[in-house]
């Protein structure tokens, strides 16, 4: 579930070419913060797949929301206490 995620997020990023020879710079729409730059477009979506992964972790580690992809939704929900 979890690589169909990954796939479906990568899936709306956008990569634009900037101007000057800084290479390429990449970003996931509705993931605030998830972006990259690098000097080829390979690179870049490297390093915005790794972003992404990071952004996930850390928001499953605060227990924060993540948008629902494709029918997908990892958000974590505290589990209820055992006795």
């Amino acid at each position: 579930m979890l690589s169909e995620y990954l796939k479906a997020a990568m899936a709306k990023a956008h990569y634009e070419l900037l101007g000057g020879g800084e290479g390429f710079y990449g970003e996931i729409p509705g993931f605030r913060g998830v972006l990259s730059q690098a000097d080829t477009l390979e690179a870049c979506r490297d390093e915005l797949a790794s972003t992404l992964e990071d952004w996930l972790l850390f928001r499953f580690s605060r227990q924060l929301p993540v948008p629902a992809l494709g029918g997908l939704d990892l958000t974590v929900r505290e589990m209820p206490a055992t006795p």
